[in-house]
């Protein structure tokens, strides 16, 4: 697969600055990621959260794909997916990828499968 319709994907290192909040990063944690699938329906407190992982706010604000507001004296967080695009457009590089490989897999053997 030609990487010139990514060009997202080979950047000079030495002219991009990492991104202010990475996305990757925010995934890598198992916890982080099913804190951000019980926000993606729900507006939780950090007591309810933290009822449901043994996380601090600092690591909840950590995630980076989460919003929150004041509601009186309760901060309420919810999950923020605009960040995810950023996720979906590398990982559509690697669908193309195995898409074509395994398109070509099939080829060679439905080749073998024909009689001789």
């Amino acid at each position: 697969m030609s990487t010139k319709n990514f060009p997202h994907i080979l950047k000079d290192k030495r002219t991009v600055s990492a991104p202010k909040h990475d996305v990757f990063h925010a995934i890598a944690d198992p916890t982080r990621r099913q804190m951000l699938q019980l926000l993606a329906d729900n507006e939780l407190s950090i007591a309810a959260i933290a009822k449901s992982f043994p996380i601090s706010r600092t690591a909840v604000n950590k995630a980076r794909l989460v919003s929150c507001r004041k509601t009186g004296r309760e901060t309420r967080y919810r999950l923020e997916p605009e960040p995810l695009v950023e996720l979906k457009t590398w990982l559509s590089f690697f669908e193309g990828y195995w898409d074509e490989r395994l398109a070509a897999l099939k080829r060679v053997v439905e080749a073998d499968e024909e009689p001789s």
